[in-house]
């Protein structure tokens, strides 16, 4: 898929909707002799997150694992949709779709493994890594230089921001 075919989807998004392992983070999971799970975000990407929900898009995060450290780390950035331990990502989307109101065409969703393949598939821009599997990769939109928690994340945010028009707003705050 071209830029341009990737900017027009873009164009549409009212949520981004993010899978966290190998996408927010770079897929490494580390555990403490107690069981205490740790996870690695990136910092930019998360004020990508919190630029792109300033221009008016929402973020929500669909997940397999259950972990404490997302639920901080989401309120955090403002993102108060938060589904962890979904077995089911596209059962979890179709509900949020329901609870949103939002057309699949109207959302976005990064992931990084087959698990993610049926959300891919059905919404409306599909983003994923570097390293993805080909299976995932062959499926998405755009596919971003960045790698996962390195920026992988902001890439995604910024690119929809411009698609949209709004990332010269954004940037004027930083300009001042």
């Amino acid at each position: 898929m071209s830029l341009d075919d990737a900017y027009a989807r873009a164009r549409d998004v009212k949520m981004l909707i993010f899978d966290v392992d190998g996408v927010l983070t770079d897929g490494t999971l580390f555990y403490g002799d107690d069981g205490q799970e740790y996870k690695a975000f990136n910092s930019r990407d998360g004020h990508g997150i919190k630029m792109l929900r300033a221009a008016g898009v929402e973020a929500a995060i669909i997940t397999g694992r259950t972990s404490s450290v997302v639920l901080h780390r989401a309120r955090n950035l403002g993102i108060h949709r938060i589904f962890q331990g979904a077995d089911d990502k596209l059962d979890v989307y179709e509900r949020l779709l329901a609870e949103t109101g939002l057309e699949a065409r109207e959302t976005a969703y990064m992931g990084d493994d087959v698990v993610d393949l049926p959300v891919l598939r059905r919404c409306g821009f599909a983003v994923t890594v570097p390293g993805a599997p080909e299976l995932v990769s062959s499926q998405a939109h755009y596919v971003t230089r960045a790698l996962p928690g390195h920026g992988a994340a902001r890439e995604a945010c910024e690119l929809i921001m411009r698609a949209q028009g709004s990332w010269e707003a954004q940037m004027a705050l930083y300009n001042r």
